[in-house]
């Protein structure tokens, strides 16, 4: 099944499985089922094709997937060009939000460390 562009695995229970939809996590999965009165506990594969139809246009009302996507990359390319601090950050790709970066931020500056000087050394 697919809603708003993404693609929904049927196994799964529905208030999992909409949070494979880019921008909705949990709270909204959970809110969206109470609004259309679809049971949490309900797999994809035993929807029916109103309860289809209500979820598409539950999930139509909030911005998600692509159009979200676009407005993050808008958001950051807006604070790169305007020159702001945090600007400055996304383009060095270092964090953003005050975290450290003597340690850790491995996921962000890459896996750069001292493993990889020490062979040097040892080699020469």
């Amino acid at each position: 099944m697919r809603i708003a562009g993404a693609s929904i695995p049927d196994e799964k229970r529905i208030v999992i499985a909409l949070t494979y939809i880019y921008g909705v996590g949990p709270k909204l999965s959970a809110d969206i089922l109470k609004k259309t009165k679809i049971d949490q506990s309900t797999r994809v594969k035993d929807l029916t094709a109103d309860q289809e139809s209500s979820l598409r246009e539950a999930v139509g009302e909030y911005v998600v997937e692509a159009d979200l996507r676009r407005e993050v990359s808008m958001n950051i390319k807006r604070l790169q060009d305007i020159g702001s601090y945090r600007g400055y950050r996304h383009r060095r790709r270092l964090p953003v939000r005050g975290q450290r970066t003597k340690t850790n931020a491995r996921t962000r500056r890459g896996k750069k460390g001292a493993a990889i000087t020490k062979k040097k050394v040892a080699t020469k």
